[in-house]
């Protein structure tokens, strides 16, 4: 099946080199294009993208609010942030409204390709690892609100296994990883994490793992106390 895949972004020349990099593939095709945020809930509505690589910094609606606002709709297309900056709070934001991953402006051609192959597929396109790597250096901030109590309210409802699945995402556990911990088939993951993510309110992965590190616990040694 090819990937329908909607470009926003205001720089004309980001746009044609995307296009140039991007539109050879019988599996990907570039149906669109948009030069700002605003333009993108009708161009979703009218050319149906499994995929956007949007932009965050835009002049008139940025890329974040774009996000926000079509990761909300039901049936939304995944979302991939195009960035300058891997440590970049407006980054996390996106994957707390629901954005499967960043890929930066100088990635090499042949990985935004791949990343964008990896979420048309469901699968996130950075893992919980580098997820967690990205907030510390955004949650260190002293002005930074704490989340911790929100997020374990959240998590309280949750099964004891449910909460051991949540916790192996949070840790960049892959499904098999997750199988072979748990004694549980990789069919049973995913059905935990389908359910997890039903039960949360939440899109994907990378938000699992964002809710389980504020929660904190990843901060947690085995025998389940805090290493605080």
């Amino acid at each position: 099946m090819t990937i329908r895949l909607l470009v926003v972004d205001d720089d004309p020349l980001v746009r044609a080199g995307l296009s140039l990099m991007l539109g050879g593939s019988d599996s990907l095709e570039i149906v669109g294009e948009g030069t700002d945020g605003s333009e993108v809930p009708g161009l979703v509505d009218r050319l149906a993208p499994d995929v956007v690589l949007m932009d965050i910094r835009m002049p008139r609606v940025d890329g974040l609010t774009a996000t926000e606002r079509l990761r909300a709709r039901p049936g939304a297309p995944e979302v991939i942030v195009l960035t300058t900056f891997h440590a970049d709070e407006q980054v996390l934001r996106a994957l707390r409204a629901g954005a499967a991953g960043f890929v930066l402006k100088d990635t090499p051609p042949a990985e935004i390709f791949a990343a964008v192959h990896r979420v048309a597929a469901g699968d996130p396109v950075l893992s919980p690892a580098v997820t967690r790597q990205l907030m510390r250096h955004v949650t260190d901030r002293p002005e930074t609100p704490p989340r911790r109590p929100a997020a374990a309210e959240r998590l309280a409802g949750l099964s004891a296994r449910e909460r051991e699945v949540a916790l192996a995402v949070g840790q960049g556990a892959s499904n098999a990883e997750i199988a072979t911990r748990l004694y549980m088939s990789v069919p049973t993951v995913k059905t935990h994490v389908s359910r997890l993510l039903a039960r949360l309110g939440l899109n994907n992965r990378v938000q699992i793992a964002l809710l389980v590190h504020d929660a904190g616990l990843l901060d947690e040694t085995p025998d389940g106390t805090t290493g605080e």
